[in-house]
């Protein structure tokens, strides 16, 4: 006999469109979470540039 478990869990899985990926969306949504991965990508890279660009010009 299997018993039953008196808390219910209640999972509501709210999935983004395609459409609504790129919107601009401030707060703890999908859409920040994407445009916050973007802008490190993005300020990693500039770094990076920066780094080439100085050990290659600083060289003596």
């Amino acid at each position: 006999m299997k018993k039953k478990s008196k808390i219910q869990h209640n999972e509501t899985k709210k999935f983004v469109d395609k459409n609504e990926l790129n919107l601009w969306k401030r707060g703890f949504t999908p859409q920040a979470e994407i445009w916050n991965g973007r802008m490190a990508t993005i300020g990693i890279g500039i770094i990076l540039i920066i780094l080439a660009l100085i050990s290659k010009f600083s060289s003596v």
